[in-house]
Formats: structure tokens, C-alpha cells, sequence
């Protein structure tokens, strides 16, 4: 059995024991799981150890005499600190630089990304200048440059934050530029919460459609025999705990 094949056999294999808890929870599903965590965090620290310990601190100190990577070193090892209850003081002086540092990072882009961008894109000009004279409003909803565009952003964006001020009450025509901020922040949602689902649904797609190919015989067929042994083994499992039931007391 060559590694293709095999990798096919594990992968249906892990694919149809997470499947399983569609029928409700169970010890393969518990034992994919399990073996998706274990995993996971050796594979994180292997390639932590790889790239940051190796590659970014031994090896430039060693071979290149970069002395200075040395106080990240030392921060870091502050922060280990924390295990020792007699020394755990220590680490609050790295965590603090690690908070400051990652805040000073953080606050520029975030203000730059999240609050000047979307100023820059409310105050753009509601119309276009084609001439030493004329004026033009563009209406094409698929450029994200248009006129139409800036002039939804522009309500869209004061709608918004009118419904979010309270010094005011929302009666009269106040009332219907709050509802409309509710549903430009319902369309935000929605349209967030349908990419995260589309998101999940590329996955689902991925795996049954490897699910579809390794059912070849070229594979060794393991989606069906696998699927078959393992409606086996929970049909098993539940005939042992209808004759067995766990003790509640």
C-alpha cells in the first residue's frame, strides 16, 4: 500500500468518525477528536521549535552573532516565570511589554483600517466632474468607486450612527433614520454571518467530495467499507448501552 493510498484510508477514516456525531455523541467521534487535538498541538510546537527557536534565535546568534536577539530570549523567558510562584512576579514585567508593544501595534492599524477608511470612503463626492463644466452621477452599483455607491455608504454610515445616539428621541422623522440604520446593520450581520456560513459550507463540500473520489477502486474503496464498519461498530454500541445503561446515581 502505497503513502496515497494510505493517506486516503486515514482521511475517509477521520472524516467519517467526526461525521458520526450527526448520529449523536460517541466514542469515535471522541477518538477523531482527540486525535485532531493531539495533533494539532504537536504539530504547533514542532514547527514552533522549527522556525522560531532554530530558525530565528539559534542559528542567527550562533552563525551570524546577533547578539541582540538575545533580549527577546530574555523576555520570553520571563514569561515562563509565571510557573515558578516564588519568581511569577517576573512575568508581568513581559507581559506588560508584550500588551504594550501589541497595542502600540494594533491601534494604528486598527484606526487606520477601520476608522480613516471608512471616513474616506463616507466623505467622497456624491458627484463626478467630466468636464471644465459638467457633472455626472454614476449609477453603476458594481463599481465600488460610483456615485450611487458614496451616496448608500454616506446613509448608511449616518443611519448608523444616529440610531447608536441617544440624546435624541427616536420619534417622527428620527424614527424612520433609526430603522433605516437597523437595516443597514441587519444587512452587516447577515451578510457576515452568510460568508462564515458559506465558509463552512466550502469545507463541507471539500471533504465529501474527497468522501466521492476515495469511494474509487483505485483507493481500495475505504468510503465504503469504512462506512459500513463503522455503522457496525455504533450499531455495537448502541445495543451495549440499551442492555447496559449507564448508572445515573
Amino acid at each position: 500500500m502505497d503513502a496515497t493510498v494510505l493517506g486516503a484510508w486515514v482521511a475517509t477514516g477521520l472524516t467519517l468518525l467526526i461525521f458520526s456525531f450527526l448520529y449523536k455523541d460517541n466514542p469515535l467521534f471522541k477518538l477523531a477528536e482527540h486525535l485532531y487535538v493531539g495533533v494539532s498541538v504537536g504539530y504547533i510546537i514542532v514547527k514552533t521549535y522549527d522556525t522560531v527557536i532554530v530558525h530565528l534565535v539559534v542559528k542567527p546568534i550562533v552563525e551570524n552573532g546577533e547578539i541582540a536577539l538575545l533580549i527577546p530570549v530574555a523576555i520570553g523567558m520571563l514569561m515562563l516565570t509565571r510557573y515558578v510562584p516564588k519568581a511569577a512576579w517576573l512575568s508581568r514585567y513581559a507581559f506588560a511589554f508584550i500588551v504594550g508593544m501589541g497595542a502600540g501595534l494594533a491601534i494604528p492599524r486598527t484606526i487606520s483600517s477601520f476608522i480613516l477608511k471608512q471616513i474616506e470612503d463616507t466623505v467622497r463626492p456624491l458627484m463626478s466632474m467630466t468636464g471644465p463644466d459638467g457633472l455626472a452621477f454614476s449609477m453603476n452599483l458594481l463599481n465600488p468607486g460610483s456615485n450611487l455607491n458614496a451616496l448608500i455608504i454616506l446613509l448608511g454610515v449616518s443611519s448608523v450612527l444616529f440610531y447608536f445616539f441617544f440624546s435624541i428621541e427616536h420619534s417622527g422623522a428620527g424614527r424612520a433614520v433609526a430603522r433605516t440604520g437597523v437595516i443597514f446593520l441587519m444587512v452587516s450581520f447577515g451578510a457576515g454571518f452568510g460568508y462564515t456560513v458559506m465558509a463552512r459550507m466550502s469545507l463541507l463540500i471539500g471533504r465529501l467530495t474527497d468522501l466521492i473520489e476515495f469511494s474509487d477502486a483505485s483507493y481500495g474503496r475505504p468510503t465504503i467499507w469504512l462506512l459500513i464498519l463503522m455503522i457496525a461498530v455504533l450499531f455495537f454500541l448502541s445495543r451495549r448501552d440499551q442492555e447496559h445503561p449507564p448508572d445515573t446515581h
